[in-house]
């Protein structure tokens, strides 16, 4: 094996390394938005909160994420994308630590909007500082690694609160030492949050913004690790595309007639729609929707689980295939695929026959035609939208404008999940769930059209020719 090939294997193991540490904080945001699943039954009775306040603390977090999104990135062009990361972890314990300990819904609610600021920071520096390490060739399947880390984070936070309540019984039930179980579901982000600070303090600053900053002797240091030989023609691309008389600011969005730039546009459009297709609705909502349906409270957790091992493979796929195929193919597959796939389920549940309490029922193949056609949905989604949609919010834009463009499309992802979240259950209750998946495909459908129309392929393009 030659010393060049032994170099470019080191520098890519390296660069694996310092993404895998940014991505830890897309795992603590798929964790810290899933966990509360296991644990909302349990809060409201314990705090004695009715349907209303129960909604907000759940709710809440997401618009807290918007907040945290849209000024994540001021402050990593101003203090650094690593900084950045070590506030998020922070905000995450403290999350963790205040939600376990609450003694009120209200005090309660504070913490989970905590926490729905770092899930937002962690949206938007992640991907902006993977994109910002990453060599050319493999930057999708690393910008990749976050949404991988997000399903893998959700997962593991469901299987913490499935085994918790098992543990103790109920998730109201004492656990250790006589305290509640659904407080411990709660504390269980503690270690990875604090190893997220951690790590963040073990990886380099994002070579953009250390030329950025006029310290280029770092950022070359930083390059030589990544891309390996002489880097002095690199470090003079970056230098003629970033910013360096001032910060980067919310302005330097607008165009000339005063509006959002184009590229902006389509970035908030990527991000709106990827919520509008109704993915969370699978994961907040899954195992309520499973029973509706006919299926027992052990089954639908089952079928959950699997919904979530799905997601992860899906993920996989994906990382595999966004390098080689590029990123448009995937999107269009995928918005292909979420058409059909959640046009069925509004067909089945649109012509279903309701029982008593006014519940779709699923006769016959009817309620396994279902359960392919909805993980098939989460397939679709995985292998396109899922992943995708970060990648090429990681590298669409240039660099003058990436963190503060990434959040501004990250904050309209937040309130775009809000809405979707906060709605299903009145659509569910006055129009029922063969309505909510027609509007669903129907963001679909126009998810395809959006990127037949508007997304140019990345792959293989330096982010200094963005």
């Amino acid at each position: 094996m030659s010393s060049t090939t032994t170099r470019r294997k080191s520098n890519t193991f390296y660069v694996i390394l310092i993404a895998g540490a940014a991505a830890l904080g897309g795992f603590l945001f798929g964790f810290d938005t899933a966990v509360i699943n296991g644990a909302v039954a349990a809060l409201s009775k314990a705090f004695n909160a009715n349907s209303v306040l129960t909604g907000l603390a759940v709710s809440l977090a997401l618009l807290g994420s918007a907040v945290g999104a849209f000024y994540a990135g001021k402050i990593a062009d101003r203090y650094g994308r690593v900084k950045a990361m070590v506030v998020a972890s922070v905000l995450f314990t403290i999350s963790g630590i205040g939600s376990g300990i609450a003694f009120g819904i209200w005090d309660f609610i504070f913490w989970r909007v905590l926490g729905g600021l770092a899930v937002g920071a962690a949206s938007v520096i992640a991907p902006a500082y993977i994109a910002e390490c990453s060599p050319t060739h493999l930057r999708g399947r690393l910008g990749s690694l976050q949404q991988l880390a997000i399903v893998v984070g959700i997962f593991i936070a469901l299987l913490c609160d499935y085994f918790i309540a098992v543990s103790a019984g109920s998730a109201e039930s004492p656990f250790l030492f006589g305290i509640a179980a659904w407080r411990w579901m709660f504390w269980t982000e503690i270690p990875p949050a604090v190893l997220y600070g951690m790590a963040a303090l073990m990886i380099p600053e994002s070579p953009r913004y250390l030329v950025a900053q006029g310290r280029e002797p770092e950022a070359t240091n930083v390059l030589t690790k990544i891309l390996g030989g002489d880097v002095r023609s690199k470090i003079e691309e970056i230098r003629q595309t970033v910013m360096r008389e001032r910060e980067p600011r919310f302005s330097d969005l607008l165009g000339r007639n005063g509006g959002l730039l184009r590229i902006v546009w389509i970035g908030i459009g990527l991000s709106v729609l990827q919520q509008l297709v109704g993915i969370n609705v699978i994961f907040y909502y899954s195992s309520i929707l499973w029973r509706a349906v006919g299926f027992s409270e052990q089954n639908s957790l089952t079928i959950t689980v699997i919904t979530g091992a799905v997601n992860i493979i899906t993920t996989l796929v994906a990382i595999a295939f966004v390098d080689k195929f590029g990123r448009k193919p995937l999107l269009i597959l995928g918005s292909i695929g979420m058409t059909l796939t959640l046009g069925t389920l509004a067909s089945l549940f649109g012509t279903a026959q309701l029982d008593a309490a006014g519940n779709p029922t699923l006769s016959g193949s009817a309620g396994i035609v279902a359960l392919l056609a909805a993980n098939l949905y989460v397939f679709c989604f995985g292998f396109s939208w899922g992943p995708v949609v970060w990648v090429l919010l990681g590298e669409m834009f240039n660099n003058k404008i990436r963190a503060a463009a990434l959040s501004v499309a990250a904050a309209m992802q937040w309130v775009a999940n809000f809405v979707v979240s906060t709605t299903f259950p009145p659509i569910l209750q006055y129009f029922g769930l063969g309505a909510a998946y027609g509007l669903y495909t129907t963001a679909a459908a126009i998810s395809l059209f959006f990127v037949l129309f508007f997304i140019k392929e990345t792959k293989g393009i330096e982010l200094e020719d963005m």
